[in-house]
Formats: C-alpha cells, structure tokens, sequence
C-alpha cells in the first residue's frame, strides 16, 4: 500500500492535474537494450488525449530524466468492452483523437464519420471512398484494432467503409467496368486487355499465408516471431561473410508506421537466395522471422525466415480523358513542398497527363528541373506541356493608405471610428460596440458617436478577456440594423479612418449593405500610415504608435477609448507626412508613401501561369520586383504592377487564402465579392479536406459550409463567364508523403502541423469522386476547364532563342579578340624563340582558331585583364578548371600550367627540345636538370601533357568554364573590376539554393519524433530523414560564379533576379535561379576567393622569397608527401601521422593522407594523380584504390583525371570524338552509353576500365589538379624551410577556428581533446569538431618540432594576425573564443593607443572603460592570462 501511495503521490507532483486516482497499476517493464520503460495501468474510465498525455509527460519526468530512457504508457479499461460494443458512438471522439495521435493525416477525412459494431466487427464509415481507401492504405484499420484490443482486451474485426452513396457509386463503376469488359470481350484483337498483376512469389525461404501482419511502428525486442508487409526501401547490401560460405544480405522494410532492417543469411556453398539478391526499391514484400535485438547495429532487426514478392499496382489516372493539375508545389516552395519537380512531372507523365502546371511560393526556381525534365520525357516518346507558373503574394495597393483620394488638402475634419466585435470573422461573427469621433486639423475633438450593439449571440469567453464586454453589457442595446443609419449619417461627407482600417470597415461595410445605408467611400488607414512615417518602430500597434507619439491610451480595446486615441494618434502622424515627406493632398500619401509599406499590406495568393515568352519575361520581372523592391518576410507583388505586366499572363484565384475565397469566408458584399472576381481569368475551388481547417478554427460550420463554398464559386464562374478549376493544391506526390511535410512544419513550430491536409497529387478519378456533389458539373471543374486553361498555354522555352541557333550568349568586349591573337603569339616567340617550334606553332594555331571562331575571346580577355590588374596589386592567381588545358591561356597569363607536351626550354637562347620519353616523365617538372647545349644555361623543365579538347571539345562543342582563385581578401576588388568591364546591368553574382541535407533533416526528424513520441529506428530514421532532403530552405550567392549578360540582352529573359538569403540589406544582387541551370547559357567568370593566395602574399611579406621563384622539384619538399622525415620527426611524433603534409592545401586531410600512405608519391605527375583522385567522386573510393591494393593495375594506370580518359580511350584506337564523348559522359556522373562500350571493348580496352568508368559521378580536370599541386609544393616549401613564418601564416589565414586558449595547452591535453572529438558519433561530430581536429594535429606537429606559442598579450597582441616575436609566435585577440572581429578590433585599438600614450590600464574596470570591452571579452581575456597582474577596480585604498 505504501509503494502505491508513494508512486502516486509522486506522479500527482510530476503531472498536476493527472488523473491519478482512476489508475490501478499492473505492471511496470525495462527493455534496456531499446531504451525504454513500459508501464502499463487499468481504469474504469477512459483517459482524454490530454489526460494520457499528462500522466505520460508525468511518468517521464519521474523515471526518463533520472534513466535516460524513454517512458510508454498504456491505460486498458476492460469493463467497459460491453459497452462500448453496445453503444460505440459514445466513444467515436476519444477513438478519433487516439487514432489521429498515432495518424495525425487521418482528422481531415473522420469529418462526419460513424461507429457500429456488428457481429464482433467494428465499422468505421467514412464519408467518401477515397478517404476509406487512403486510411486502409495508412493502415488505419490495423491500427484501430490495436488500439481497442490495447483498451479493452477484447479482438473484434475491423473495416472501414464509405457512406451508402459511395458504395452506390462504386456499384455503377462496377457496373460499367463489368460492360467494358464485354466490350473488349467483342472487340477481340482490337483492343488488348492489360496484363493482370503476379500473384505473390516466393524470394526466399517458404510461401506466407493466412499470417496476421503486425504494424512495423509497433514493434520491440520482445515481439517475437512476426509478419510484416511493406515496400523495400533503398538500403539493400550484400556481404559475403568470414569464410565465404555465408553471405548477409540486409534490406529495409516500411510499411509507413515504422521501418525496419531485415536480415536474410545465405548458404552460398548451396547457391541459396539468387532471388533475393536481386531485390530492389519499392517492391512489395511479405517477411516473416524473429524479431530481436541485433548487436551489430544496436536495435532491434527482423531475422527473415521467409521472404516473399506481393503484387501491387500504384496508383493510376484510368479514366480516358485525363485532367491537368494547375496548382503545384515542389521542394522548391520554401520548406513547404517536400516532392521533386521531376518526380511530380513524371508520374503526371505515366498517368497520361497531357499537361502540368509548377507554382511554387512566390518563387520559380523549379522551371529549370521541370523543363529539363519535359525536355527528357520527349526524348523517350512522353510528351508532356509544362506551365510555367507560380503562386504569388498579391497585395493591392490601389489604395495602400487612402482608398478613393481625392486632391484635397490633408489639413481637414476627420472621422476616426472603432469596432469590437464576438471574433474576427466577418462572416460569421457581429459588432458589439462602435465609437467614432469628428477630430479637426488642430486635434481637437469637435463630436463623438458610441454605442453597445446587441449581436444576436453569445460573446465567446475569449473574446471577453480581450475587451471585457459581456452579454449582460449588450443584452439591452439597439441591433445594428438600427445602428447603422445613424453611424452612416455622423460619417457622411467625411474620409473615415481607422488603425488597420480593412478590419473595421470589413465589418461595417456587411451590416450597411443590410441596412441599406452607404458608408464613404474614401477610407484612410493609420496602420500604413504610421509604417511608412514611424521606420523607427519595428511594430506598430496601436499602443506602441500611441505611445511613441506621447498619445494617451486608457483602457485598450474599448472602442471610444481607442477611437480617441487613434484621432490625435493620425493628426500627429499627418503632421510628420507633412515636415518629413512633402505630403499636401490625400493623393499624395499613395503616390508618396505607398510604395514605402506596400510590402508590408495584406497580401493574398494568386496564381500565374505564363502562355508564352512575353508573359514568362513579365513573370520574372515581376518575381525579381517583389524580392529586390517589396519584400516583406515574403515576396510580394503589386497589383499595380500585375496590371502593367500582365501580358502573356493568365491570372487564377488560388485557395482559401486568395482574396476571392477569404471574402467569401469574412462576408464581404457580393458586388464586393464579384469586383474581385472580375481580375481573375479562371476561378479556382479545391478538395474540401484541403480546407478542413476552416471547419476545426469555426471559420465555416462544417464540411457541408465547405462544400457550399465550392459550389458558390462555381455560381459566381457562371455569372461572371469565368471557367471555374479543380485543383489539388499539390504539396507532395502521395498521401503517405504527407509525414515529410508534417516533420518540417513541426520543426518550424506550428501548432497544427499534425493536422495535414490531404494536399497530394491525385488522380482524375479521385477528383471526380471529390467532387461528386456537385453532379454532373464536376466533369467540367475537373477536367474540361484546367484542359481549356492549359490549350491556352503554348510550348513555352525557358530561353530566348539564339540568333545564330547556338547555345550560349556570348558577351563582347571591344578588340578582345586582337588583344587575345596579338598577346598569345607574342609571348610564345618570346619563350620558344622565332620562328616558333613545329609542336608549338601548331598548338597555339589550332587553339586560336577554335577560341576565336567560336566566339570566346572576350572570355579570354576578361581573364587576362582580372589576372593582369590582381598580379600588378600584388596578389598571385591560381588558376582553377580545365583552363590549364590551353596553351593560348598559358600565353594570355591566364594560367601557369603549361599543357604542352613535356619539353626542356633556355631562358636565355630559346633553345627548347621536346624528344622526352613521356612514358617515364609524364609530366615536364620531373625532367632529370639539364645544361642548355647552345649557351651552357640551366633549361627549364616544363608541360604537364593536357589536350586541348578538354577544354573546348573537338568542334568547340564544349562551353569553356574560365576559374580564378584570387586571394581572398582581394576578391571584392576583382569583382568590382568585372562589373567595371562590362558595365552595371550586366553582372550579377550567380545564385545557389540552399536545401535540406542529410544533417540538417535529421535534426529536423528527430524533434518530430521527440515531440509526437513516435520511436523510430535507424532505418525509419533513414526513410524520413531522406523524405525531406533536397527541400529549398534558403538562398545564396556563388563563392566565386560572376554571370555575364551581353549588352542587347536583359537579364529578364534568362532568370529573375535577388538579394542572396532575402536579405533587403545586402547591396548584392544574384540570378534567381541557381547558376548550374545557366550555366551553358550565359558566360560565367569565376572570381574566387581562395586562402592559398593569401598565404602566399603573407609569406612573401614574412620572408621576402617570391614564390613563383620556388622550384616544384625539390626533393625534400616531395619528400613530405610519403614521409614526415623532412620535418625532422617521425610518424611516432606526432601520434602516428605518416606524411608531413598537415596544413598543406589539398593533402592535409585524412583521406588524402590515406591516399598518400597507399601509393607513396615521388614525382609532381604522382600527385597530380593523387589530386585528381582525390577531388573526383567515387573515383579512388571503391574504384581505384581497390584497383591498386589488389594489384590489378598501377597509379599510373587508373583513371585519376577526367582528361585520362579521353588520352587513353584514343591511344587504344577510339575515335577521338567517341572519347571525349566519353569523358564527357563519365566525368559528370553520368555513366556509359551502349554504344560507349561498344567503342570501348570493339578496341580491346581491359573491362576493369569499363567498371570503372560506370562507378564515376564526377572527376577532376589535369589542369585544375595541376594548378593545385604548384600552389601545394610552394606553401609546402616554406613549410620545410622557412617553418615559423609558415605556421603563423597558416594560422592567421586558414584558422578561423583556432582556440588560443585550447591550442596553447600542454600536448597531453591537445591528445587527449583530440581522442574526445575521436569518439564522437557521425550525427554528434560537428564541422567545427572537425575544424579544431586538424588544428590539434597541427598544433601539435609545430610543438614536435620544437616552435611554440606565446599568450596573448593586450599590449603585444594584434586584432587579427598572428605575430612572430622572440622565435615565438603569439596569437591575436580574435582568435579568443567569442570575441569577433569589431570586438578584436576596438581592443586592439585601445591598447596600442595605451602604449602610443605611455598611459597602461590600471585596472581590469579601467581596461573594461576604455576598449569598450564586453563582460565575455574580458573573461576570455583573463582565462588567456592577459590579464595577470592587473587589479579588477581602479579604487586605491589606504590600507
């Protein structure tokens, strides 16, 4: 008795208010391999949602804090079985509410459902066939039946069925397949029947029948032997075991309650499981086994016994004339759309779809995935139109201040009014006070008028603790039909106004038209007013406007106290128009002050779609408008502007949240209603589940008011002569979908993000079934308006077509191409003497033509000149891309890597010999030293052997893409130099898009599944994880990407345009679209900024050594790149490390280390090898290091670079263009081509060399590799001869991260840091974990080799740079963890001024005074000890 006593009462203290006396407790389980307690208790009555969750909120704060497990609960009340199979609508609300708790998709479609129980079976009737079908394919009825054998221990059947009409319906469906059939029956051969479904087939182990299948979400360790359906997810591996008698293949299952990893173990000696092996994703499976914890990937796993194939037809569009979607989302709607453009398009495509509309929010940076798509599609015989559209934020600012101004002077007698009223919904709710005051010019009250108004309702409780007005305070006053005249008469002839004036005129305007009285028709509002004269206030409430005027404001929220108050509140506010704007007339706070708070105005949705390229042109500058001019959290188009850019636009009403629709719901005048109506060219109605929300915050009564909604509109279409369209409103492809969506509205915090609506993309069928109620007029609204709207669409191309029908727009600088022919021949005479060699002549010849003949000379040029002007300011460039595939780059000074052949030349006579023996020096550098036989000189080794073509391709079929890596903190000089070439206007930054990656999604997964208590495993986890990747969460700007516009074009007619992130306050202007879809569209100049430039110009300076002096074959610098013996250590030294290349750009990293370690490179061609590899993708990894380990080929055979590939296909017979076709195709991901491999193997080329082809998804260019080795000898030169300057110059540029309170501690703590961040897990490890490890092994090698730190110092210490003094080298203040740069700054400023002064601080207060220091920044300083010795207060004391 004491231990219940005790448990209760502790529960009581952990959940108030938990229903705690009605429990008994039964049993208490610890699974501790899973995690999680499980308590189970019995009660005679059932628990609320709220209730359950407050004893398990209660029962986790006394077991799972202190535990660390997590707490299930489960409450059975078998006494009330009988009565709830007697009588189970009296329990139909707490079984919709647990149901939705487990599903929340579920609520829209119980609307208006039923409960019976028959003959021990339990139905749930729904209200429409598609809402039965999709909670049977949620598995509702699965999980229902747990719930009610959980509760009331008792097994009963269950179904779930729709409403008797529905069942008629599908009986005529039924009935009129059954004819087709005969039809076809008659037909014969004319008409083919389609292929029935398999049935199920047996992969592994026995056939599964009459199995009872357990909800995947619901099982544990302690499940025991179960059956399991679903559909095979992606992960599916095949592992041979130790021994190889047996192999492992695991795959995941979902069933979309949960997923689970499934283990299958082969006998390969018998050739057990051939079958299996071959499953893929997306196949229906049945598996039985065991389900218990698997120790090897720590949860609980299915050990499959039997595995079988289920048949399973997805859904199709039958129906012989299809409709066409015209409201589509994609991920591309700000985390709001969770399907891919090209997945959306596609299914429309396999359903037959003859067109397909993409409107995502107030963006269109899907258009260039979706036309990529159709472009494809067409290609495989699927022709399908795409709409370009978008749904906008449509704001009408017609009257953004003042509706209907006349020129009068803002000098005169004003009516100023408020109302309070039961809610916020014209449409349904009433007034029950009104107040309004005559103000003059000289703010002086000159009459009021006030009243209580008996609405004919109750006041809701809430709205009583807003205003304080009751029933009984109204219960005597007049109605507002008696009201009105008398209010229309004290504001006759006068503007009328009102702090956020659509509200109250919303409401006043409904009652005068029943009245038949007229309100004026000039309306100004205050709420504008003050945005656009108040910029100081971020809000502006009427209190907070009140009170920044020094208005007095009593009693908030009753109507004459703030009628009052909102009078004197717009004398003073017109008084400000007035001094600070040069406001004279009413009309000119419109045409003066309208556009400064448009944005900030009511906005509606709106629907455009483009018919043609004026209207897509019209689009984007309306999209770049409403992000550069009025964007305001969202971007938002004026109405104003819509007018003036219509053209080639047609204009739909969108949802609920358009302006038709909402004044519909807030009860406006039908000649209202109608006038809004008028601007649209099509009207649109959607599902009403779509709207349900509606129902559930009382805006419409019920699912009926929702539908009567639909059918209004459709009156309305008829009136007006205005197509009305069914659209879905797609946010994602399936109703299961729907979780990934409700995972990103959690994670951004709206409180009915379980409550998703069924925004999927349906099929025509499940659209006539939607709308069946409205008879034979739904055929018209699904599919024969959206196909009218569509045939007005044309074939729209996302381009303007190019003049000369090539592909890219070139931009044109005066005498580019003379400059680039002139400059190129030039100084290769001046190298390889006059007349040129043979070899040299020849390159440079067949390279000018192709440049100049197709037109890329002012891209030479442009780079030539931003090249030229960064070196004369002092600043080495790297050069970056294939670019070092030109020789006439390496002439223009473009580049230092010379692509020629590898050759010897004299710096003094020109002497140059070109007879080498490229097999043993593939690249020019590595040349044994040699004497000039002319002049005795020493020849310079040159040419890294790169063809041409990598560049330009054969026929100059290839784009050339010209990269630059500039020091970076000179690349704003370089960028304002391109926009100086080629004039403003023409240069934009190129756009990124910043989506949801794996990290970002998962942190997003799991607060779902924290916050909905949803357990999910690591393949579960992996499903939802992988469901929201790739959704758009932000923008960007490219690092270094600067797009070009020749001058007859506009940017218009390639991409709208942006401010990167949205933000109003940059000054940088980007392309809208990310830059990788223009980028065979419009040049691009790659101006980077990069840190080895830097490190360069900083060691330099150190030093006095020029780097390009440097030679790129000392032996002890290659040395570094197999060994750390150069630095004088060994791998023993430096906790293993086996080169000595920590801290050298490209090589530093642990992988790349590992590349070293495995191949030991000796030669600059070695590492040119290795970078390749290295920067390719799925190139050393699984390719060519197994490769090499197994001893099938060597480094030098593999595929390093992409131009490998090309070099070796042609010297094995290829056709030189089916090779660089090949590389083309390889080097991009994309795999080989039939007749690719045709080619390969028709001339003997080994097959290991065509798998490894097929495994590649991007590969490095030589010449980019090459670039990047020069630049990686040069810093690793100084690294082993000049270290101090190299190690503080590594630090002040490349150590954003560095710590000078960790980094400066003895090395046993650096080790032991390092062994923290070591044990991390993969989802616990951060990129600044990361970034802190590779400077503790820095750190650590430095202290090896015998240089150490100084502490800061504040009278030594610079704000940024790291410092060499007394052989030491002593760390800057903003490397002091949380002091940032203006912080680093107004310290160090403070102290040199201490010292230039000879007036040292006296104390920690007198520092603290002086550097406006913060309380952190004088922590750190103190924790650094740069704070030693000196006292906390300048107070002197006598004793």
């Amino acid at each position: 008795m004491t231990a219940v006593l005790e448990w209760k009462e502790r529960l009581k203290q952990a959940a108030p208010g938990a229903p705690v006396d009605r429990l008994a407790l039964e049993r208490v389980t610890v699974h501790k391999r899973e995690g999680r307690i499980v308590v189970r208790f019995q009660s005679g009555q059932i628990l609320t949602q709220q209730e359950y969750a407050s004893v398990k909120q209660g029962l986790a704060e006394m077991f799972g804090k202190r535990s660390g497990l997590a707490v299930d609960v489960f409450v059975a009340c078998p006494t009330l079985a009988d009565d709830f199979l007697a009588d189970p609508e009296k329990y139909a609300a707490w079984l919709t509410d647990a149901l939705c708790a487990q599903m929340p998709s579920a609520r829209p479609h119980l609307s208006g459902a039923s409960w019976t129980v028959e003959k021990n079976t339990v139905t749930l009737t729904v209200r429409a066939k598609i809402a039965a079908d999709l909670l049977l394919l949620r598995r509702a009825d699965e999980v229902i039946g747990k719930i009610l054998s959980q509760v009331f221990r008792r097994d009963a059947a269950m179904q779930i069925i729709s409403r008797e009409q529905e069942r008629e319906l599908e009986s005529f469906l039924e009935e009129r397949r059954r004819m087709d059939a005969e039809l076809l029956k008659h037909m014969g051969d004319q008409v083919k029947e389609k292929k029935k479904p398999e049935g199920p087939r047996v992969l592994y182990g026995r056939k599964i029948t009459g199995s009872t299948f357990e909800p995947i979400g619901d099982l544990n360790e302690t499940s025991g032997r179960v059956c399991v359906e679903g559909f095979v997810l992606k992960k599916i591996e095949s592992k041979e075991l130790r021994g190889g008698s047996k192999t492992l293949v695991t795959f995941g299952v979902t069933d979309y309650t949960g997923s689970i990893l499934c283990k299958v173990f082969l006998n390969a000696e018998q050739g057990e499981g051939k079958e299996i092996q071959g499953l893929k994703a997306g196949i229906r499976v049945r598996v039985r086994g065991a389900c218990q914890w698997d120790s090897f990937s720590k949860e609980i796993a299915l050990m499959a016994d039997d595995v079988q194939q289920m048949p399973w037809t997805p859904r199709r569009d039958e129906e012989e004339v299809k409709r066409v979607e015209l409201h589509l989302h994609t991920q591309m709607s700000n985390m709001d759309g969770v399907t891919s453009a090209a997945a959306l398009i596609k299914r429309a495509a396999e359903w037959g779809h003859e067109a397909i509309a993409i409107t995502d929010h107030g963006v269109v940076q899907a258009y260039p995935e979706a036309f990529d798509t159709v472009k494809k599609l067409k290609k495989e015989g699927k022709n399908i139109k795409l709409i370009p559209g978008m749904e906008g934020y449509l704001i009408d600012d017609s009257g953004v201040i003042v509706s209907s101004p006349d020129d009068g002077s803002v000098d005169r007698d004003y009516v100023v009014l408020d109302i309070e009223t039961t809610g916020l919904y014209a449409g349904k709710d009433r007034i029950i006070e009104i107040a309004a005051v005559k103000i003059g010019a000289d703010d002086k009250i000159l009459d009021e008028f006030h009243t209580m108004v008996n609405p004919g309702m109750r006041i809701p409780p809430a709205t009583i603790q807003v205003h304080g007005i009751t029933d009984d305070m109204v219960a005597d006053a007049p109605r507002i039909a008696e009201v009105m005249p008398q209010l229309a008469d004290f504001c006759r002839g006068y503007v009328v106004c009102a702090h956020n004036a659509s509200f109250d005129i919303g409401f006043l305007r409904i009652d005068a038209e029943r009245a038949g009285v007229e309100l004026p028709a000039s309306v100004l509002d205050t709420l504008p007013l003050a945005r656009a004269v108040m910029t100081e206030l971020k809000r502006h409430k009427l209190d907070q406007v009140c009170k920044k005027l020094d208005v007095k404001l009593d009693n908030h929220h009753r109507a004459l106290y703030d009628t009052r108050a909102t009078a004197h509140m717009l004398i003073r506010l017109l008084q400000r128009a007035k001094e600070r704007h040069g406001i004279k007339t009413l009309r000119d706070l419109n045409d003066k002050l309208g556009e400064r708070v448009a944005a900030a105005g009511t906005s509606y949705h709106i629907i455009l779609l483009a018919k043609d390229r004026t209207g897509l042109e019209n689009l984007y500058r309306l999209v770049s408008d409403a992000h550069l001019k009025h964007f305001d959290r969202r971007p938002h188009i004026l109405k104003s502007e819509l007018k003036a850019r219509r053209e080639g636009l047609i204009v739909g009403s969108a949802c609920e949240a358009g302006e038709l629709i909402r004044a519909m719901v807030e009860g406006k005048s039908e000649r209202e209603i109608e006038r809004i109506a008028a601007f649209y060219d099509y009207l649109e109605i959607q599902p009403t589940g779509n709207n349900a929300f509606m129902v559930r915050n009382g805006q419409i009564a019920d699912e009926k008011g929702l539908q009567d909604l639909n059918r209004r509109v459709l009156r309305l279409g008829d009136k007006l002569g205005k197509p009305v369209c069914a659209t879905c409103d797609v946010h994602f492809m399936d109703p299961e979908d729907a979780v990934f969506r409700e995972i990103l509205m959690t994670g951004m915090g709206f409180e009915d993000a379980s409550q998703q609506a069924p925004l999927y993309f349906r099929t025509t069928r499940e659209m006539l079934d939607e709308f069946a109620y409205l008879g034979d007029r739904a055929r018209e609204v699904v599919i024969d308006n959206p196909r009218r709207i569509a045939d007005m669409v044309g074939e729209v191309k996302m381009f303007p077509k190019h003049p000369k029908d090539e592909e890219t727009f070139q931009p044109q600088l005066p005498h580019a191409e003379e400059e680039i022919e002139r400059m190129a021949w030039e100084n290769a005479r001046k190298i390889y003497g006059d007349p040129l060699p043979e070899i040299v002549s020849a390159r440079l010849d067949r390279e000018l033509k192709s440049i100049l003949g197709h037109g890329f000379g002012t891209l030479y040029y442009s780079a030539h000149l931003l090249v030229k002007k960064s070196n004369e300011d002092g600043f080495l460039v790297g050069s970056r891309g294939s670019v070092g595939s030109s020789f006439a780059a390496t002439m223009c000074n473009i580049t230092e890597v010379n692509p020629l052949p590898p050759h010897y030349v004299c710096p003094h006579c020109q002497f140059s010999d070109f007879d080498v023996d490229v097999h043993t020096y593939p690249c020019g550098i590595d040349l044994p030293e040699r004497k000039c036989p002319r002049c005795g000189a020493d020849l310079k080794h040159n040419g890294y052997d790169i063809p041409f073509e990598v560049f330009l391709g054969f026929n100059g079929d290839k784009v050339p893409d010209i990269d630059l890596n500039f020091s970076g903190i000179y690349q704003h000089r370089a960028h304002e130099y391109v926009r100086q070439l080629f004039g403003d206007g023409k240069v934009f930054k190129a756009g990124t898009i910043g989506t949801l990656a794996d990290k970002t999604a998962y942190g997003y997964v799991k607060k779902w599944c924290e916050e909905t208590g949803h357990r999910a495993t690591a393949m579960e986890m992996d499903r939802l994880v992988q469901g929201c990747v790739g959704v758009k969460r932000t923008t960007g700007q490219h690092p270094a990407g600067m797009v070009i516009v020749p001058e007859e074009y506009s940017i218009y007619q390639f991409s709208p345009i942006q401010h990167p992130a949205d933000d109003k306050g940059s000054g940088i202007i980007t392309t809208h679209f990310d830059f990788g879809s223009l980028h065979d569209i419009l040049v691009k100049l790659d101006v980077l900024g990069h840190d080895d430039p830097t490190m360069i110009n900083m060691l330099e300076r150190l030093t006095g050594i020029h780097a390009v002096d440097l030679p790129l074959n000392d032996k002890k610098v290659l040395g570094l790149f197999s060994s750390p013996e150069p630095l004088d250590l060994a791998p023993n030294q430096i906790r293993g490390v086996n080169t000595g290349t920590l801290g050298i750009p490209e090589f530093g990293t642990k992988f790349v280390r590992q590349m070293l370690e495995d191949t030991k490179p000796s030669t600059m061609a070695e590492l040119i090898r290795i970078s390749g590899l290295s920067h390719g993708t799925d190139v050393w990894l699984n390719n060519a290091q197994d490769l090499i380990l197994q001893g099938i080929c060597k480094l030098n055979d593999c595929f390093c670079t992409r131009d490998d590939i090309m070099n070796y296909l042609i010297s094995m017979g290829v056709a030189p263009k089916m090779a660089f076709t090949t590389m083309e195709a390889v080097r991009k991901g994309r795999g080989l081509t039939p007749e690719m491999e045709q080619a390969m193997r028709e001339n003997n080329v080994p097959e290991y060399y065509v798998d490894s082809c097929k495994k590649i998804k991007y590969m490095f260019p030589k010449g980019h590799a090459a670039a990047y080795v020069m630049m990686a000898l040069r810093v690793a030169w100084f690294k082993v001869y000049r270290p101090l300057e190299y190690y503080t110059t590594f630090y002040t540029v490349r150590a954003d991260n560095f710590d000078a309170i960790l980094m400066l501690r003895d090395p046993e703590e650096l080790d032991a840091e390092m062994k923290r961040i070591d044990k991390l897990g993969k989802h616990e490890r951060t990129a600044k974990d990361d970034d802190t490890y590779t400077l503790l092994e820095l750190v650590y090698e430095m202290r090896a080799r015998g240089i150490e730190f100084l502490p800061v110092d504040l009278y030594k210490s610079s704000a940024d740079e790291f410092l060499i003094q007394e052989g030491k080298i002593r760390p800057p203040f903003n490397r002091l963890p949380g002091v940032g740069g203006a912080a680093a700054e107004t310290l160090y400023a403070a102290c040199q001024e201490a010292v230039k002064e000879n007036r040292p601080f006296i104390s920690v207060e007198d520092l603290k005074a002086r550097a406006a220091a913060s309380s952190g920044t004088i922590e750190q300083l103190r924790l650094a000890g740069a704070l030693r010795g000196l006292p906390e207060t300048s107070q002197v004391t006598l004793f």
